[in-house]
This record gives structure tokens, sequence and C-alpha cells, in this order.
């Protein structure tokens, strides 16, 4: 995923500890190791808000974007190009329809 989250590395230079934190923002430790490990879909602004205000940094603090290598970054693109190959374009005439 090209989405990093960098939360524990935030943690450490605050010296605190993920419990501290979750008690803080009003979390579980769960959810918190969730998102620290990135195997979440997504955050509420509400969460990532307490989060900032509690270790007094910014979003880009916490999370990074990098483009994935192994993947380009137009394949969705690339994927329907590929499936409308002009052999499956047809005209109307060929599709029984009037020109």
């Amino acid at each position: 995923m090209p989405i990093i989250v960098n939360l524990d590395v935030m943690l450490a230079k605050r010296k605190i500890r993920s419990k501290e934190l979750a008690e803080q923002i009003d979390i579980t430790e769960a959810n918190l190791s969730l998102l620290k490990s990135g195997k979440v879909r997504g955050v509420r602004f509400a969460t990532l808000e307490a989060i900032c205000r509690y270790l007094d940094c910014q979003p880009g603090d916490l999370l990074e974007y990098r483009p994935d290598v192994a993947e380009p970054a137009s394949s969705g693109l690339t994927r329907r190009t590929r499936s409308l190959s002009a052999e499956s374009i047809s005209t109307p005439e060929e599709a029984g329809g009037s020109p």
C-alpha cells in the first residue's frame, strides 16, 4: 500500500507509549495498533486531529505517500485498455445497428 503510517516514529520521538496515547485520545489500544501497522482502510479526521493535538505534530508527520514500484501508477487504465482491444470494438453496422 502506498500510504505509510509513521505513527510509531512520532511516538518514539515524543517518548510516548501507545497505551498513553490511546488513553488520551480515547481509542482502544487494539485500534491504535492497527493504525500504527497500517492495517486500516481509513482514519477519521477527528482521530487524526486528536493524535496530532496530543503529539504536537502535523498529519504529514504521521502519513506518507510512497508510490508502489511494483505496480504502475496507471495500472487501472492499462488493464482497461488491454480489455478494449481493436478486435473487441465494433462499429454500429457490425453490431447490427443502423449507420
